[in-house]
């Protein structure tokens, strides 16, 4: 979504979808369906997370299991801060590697979540957070967020509380970007600071209902009911089908995110 801008104008966002897969990723390891064995780049989908760069700054959302295949992909070299969804494995199992951004940048990288989120982060990685502060440990300044904004440099950030199923998890709010995965549930008041969007992120797991995420069919009601000016679905599973099938259903506005997508706020 590249808009011509005046140079008066604020420095924009650059996003780039890191993964926009489920839990399993896409392919599935042991399965032989359509999906899983396309030779299609967009089916091939690495676990869910967004780069975002504004100006010098260098965000990410989430790092999961693939965290340092993407990261290495996308050539980031440097790495700001970490917004965390929330504290299921497939959103944070790659942690660790943030350790090489504190060995290149001789700093601790602060990561951004809820309480909960972030108090489940510390038993599973005990060793980070232990009393054995041994050289080669990843250095990580956890910082509570609730729902009042806050900022990141730069940039304003507005929490998002959304329900994964019965978990509260976080989406985030960056400018004209809103971006929400793992959800399948959106309160009222989520949906009043959703107004005025140019770019929506949202999870579309699957066709089939689910009982903690928004299928296809939820995802564009959900996608129409905020109006954005462009939507991406993301979080997808290899259920939902070949990206190109899919893509030919989905009304104007709304697209599926493949992992390398670059766009422009």
């Amino acid at each position: 979504m590249q808009l011509h801008r005046r140079k008066n104008r604020k420095q924009p966002l650059n996003i780039t979808f890191l993964g926009t897969g489920t839990s399993q990723g896409v392919p599935v390891i042991g399965c032989d369906c359509e999906v899983c064995s396309s030779a299609d780049y967009r089916d091939k989908r690495l676990r869910t997370s967004l780069h975002i760069r504004h100006q010098n700054l260098s965000l990410v959302i989430d790092t999961g299991p693939d965290f340092r295949q993407q990261m290495l992909r996308e050539n980031i070299d440097t790495l700001h801060a970490v917004l965390l969804t929330h504290a299921h494995r497939d959103h944070t199992a790659g942690l660790d590697d943030v350790r090489a951004y504190n060995f290149r940048q001789n700093t601790s990288i602060p990561v951004y979540g809820s309480a909960s989120a972030l108090q489940q982060l510390q038993q599973d990685f005990a060793y980070i957070f232990g009393p054995n502060n041994y050289p080669g440990l990843p250095r990580i300044e956890l910082r509570v967020i609730e729902t009042q904004p806050f900022a990141i440099g730069s940039l304003e950030i507005i929490p998002l509380p959304v329900f994964h199923h019965r978990l509260p998890v976080l989406g985030f709010r960056i400018g004209s970007l809103a971006y929400i995965t793992d959800a399948n549930s959106i309160p009222n008041e989520t949906l009043n600071q959703l107004k005025g969007l140019q770019c929506l992120v949202l999870n579309a797991l699957q066709r089939e209902p689910h009982i903690s995420h928004f299928n296809l069919s939820e995802a564009i009601h959900m996608a129409q009911l905020i109006g954005a000016g462009k939507t991406y679905f993301t979080h997808i599973s290899h259920k939902l089908g070949l990206h190109r099938e899919v893509e030919k259903e989905l009304p104007p506005g709304i697209e599926l995110a493949w992992d390398g997508l670059c766009i422009t706020l």
